[in-house]
């Protein structure tokens, strides 16, 4: 029985789905099987309708519709068009020319398409599939058009559909197809390139790093940061500039690969957050949540697993302003996505794994009134009450930040001769020189930043002087450093050198290294 083929949603990857059609002279009823969830057995409603519309009356028959794995889940309104066009074809109103294209789409009662989550990935899947191209819903057309290899046809209501398929019959010499009056007309496809979405994320924050007044430090470590994909934490007093510092990050952030490019859109895609004035992310994602976040809206979940912020922050900046504030449920669930990039849901529904290599950005206070330390203003907790408050970041999790500085407050004579220092625009020079060497070290690896090196390539490309080693093993000792920690300021060191322009990791880049570990001594 020929079936049409459409496409479901697996996480951020799509698998095929074909719609079988049975029409039977019998009691008149309409059946979906396949596991359809609730969205889907509705979709007869809509279907029926709009097959009202298209002027087909098949009220006098019994339709079964089979989506087929059978033994997969189907979720959403995705179905509603294949089903309708899979009821056409079975009543001869299509011809098998149809079977060449995947399909997908909500339907309005009055046979008008609506936008659907997940098309990019789908599109993707429908090229993998060797299919000639894929019908999508109008306002979805733009983010599928960025896939190469395939044809895109922006649908708005299903006699689109039907006069195109009416138009290539007409073309074969094969015009008995059906389509309901007018002239058959083709749907153009429709094609996108990457570099129409690219954009300077400057523009768009509206800041820039020579903005920043004093904290010389903390920019030098954030440039690092930028320059290897390394987490920092900020700790400084309120006002002295760390939200400010992390929301500039991504403008010295490199510009996204058309790779990276896509994997963020299929997030984003899956999860609804695209629209048709945005159909595509190519500028690197900053996602900043609200300390009250859950651990669910933080890793991601659902009835149907849903990707949360630490994905949506895949390839870009994840931060966490007030970081203590933050439940320790909420803090504890990034352990293994800041090691592993990605994370695992695991439902009644079933498990889904999402991508989240993030740059993780905290930002906190020493201590409950925030003054700990400050050279002017004495703080107002007790011992207890600020043990308290730091202990609430646990030692594992402070083991995977990899800087950690302070921030120290503006002077006034600062404020006012402030003439500007670097701009993000200079800085991102750099950081993109540093990126360059390490894509050429680590492109057989598939790793894209000194922050992703595993042990195996840690001994491999962080060859250290005799100077440098000596010292290492001397912070090592004193400072109790565990296993982790050490590896981190190799990969800290390697990305210095990198800045630096140094094949071989020296005394000083290890020095400054250890510098960015020292803070959890101070106030943990």
């Amino acid at each position: 029985m020929p079936a049409i083929k459409s496409l479901g949603l697996c996480g951020v990857d799509s698998y095929e789905v074909l719609v079988e059609c049975d029409l039977a002279n019998a009691l008149p009823a309409f059946a979906i099987v396949g596991l359809p969830d609730a969205a889907v057995k509705e979709s007869k409603e809509r279907v029926i309708a709009s097959l009202k519309e298209c002027g087909c009356d098949m009220f006098n028959k019994r339709i079964t519709v089979n989506l087929a794995p059978a033994a997969t889940k189907k979720a959403g309104a995705v179905y509603d068009l294949p089903i309708l066009l899979s009821v056409l074809l079975e009543s001869g109103r299509l011809n098998e020319s149809i079977l060449d294209y995947a399909f997908a789409g909500e339907l309005s009662l009055s046979a008008e398409l609506r936008p659907i989550p997940g098309i990019l990935p789908m599109a993707i899947g429908a090229k993998a599939l060797g299919l000639k191209g894929f019908f999508v819903p109008a306002d979805n057309a733009e983010e599928a058009a960025i896939v190469d290899g395939i044809d895109i046809f922006p649908v708005s209501n299903v006699m689109d559909i039907l006069s195109h398929f009416a138009a290539v019959a007409k073309e074969q010499d094969k015009y008995d197809s059906y389509f309901p009056g007018g002239s058959p007309m083709f749907i153009s496809p429709m094609r996108k390139s990457f570099s129409e979405y690219l954009s300077d994320n400057c523009d768009e924050i509206g800041m820039d790093f020579s903005d920043v007044v004093g904290a010389e430090t903390a920019k030098r470590a954030a440039e690092i940061a930028a320059a290897g994909g390394h987490n920092m934490m900020l700790i400084g007093a309120p006002g002295a500039g760390k939200s400010m510092l992390a929301k500039l990050t991504p403008t010295i952030l490199p510009n996204m690969s058309f790779e990276e490019a896509i994997s963020t859109t299929k997030i984003y895609s899956v999860a609804s957050l695209l629209t048709k004035e945005n159909p595509f992310i190519a500028s690197r994602p900053f996602r900043s949540p609200h300390h009250t976040i859950s651990s669910v809206g933080l890793s991601g979940g659902g009835s149907y697993p849903r990707p949360g912020e630490i994905s949506l922050a895949h390839n870009g900046v994840l931060f966490l302003d007030e970081f203590p504030e933050f439940s320790s449920q909420s803090i504890e669930v990034m352990r293994s996505p800041i090691e592993d990039c990605t994370v695992t849901v695991s439902r009644a529904s079933g498990s889904v794994t999402y991508p989240c290599a993030f740059t993780l950005i905290c930002a906190m206070n020493p201590c409950k009134c925030g003054y700990f330390g400050h050279p002017t203003r004495k703080c107002t907790c007790s011992d207890m009450e600020r043990s308290r408050y730091l202990k609430r970041i646990s030692g594992p999790i402070l083991d995977r930040i990899d800087i950690q500085v302070e921030v120290k407050p503006c002077k006034y004579d600062d404020l006012r001769q402030h003439s500007g220092g670097e701009s993000s625009a200079v800085i991102k020079k750099r950081v993109d020189a540093a990126r360059l060497v390490q894509q050429a070290r680590l492109d057989t690896h598939k790793l894209s930043c000194n922050a992703r090196l595993t042990p195996s390539l840690i001994r491999k490309y962080c060859k250290l002087t005799q100077n440098a080693d000596l010292l290492l093993k001397s912070a090592f000792e004193k400072l109790s450093l565990s296993a982790r920690a050490h590896d981190r300021i190799l990969k800290v060191a390697r990305t210095i050198a990198d800045l630096a322009g140094s094949e071989q990791i020296d005394m000083p880049h290890i020095a400054e290294a250890i510098q960015y570990r020292c803070l959890d001594r101070k106030y943990f």
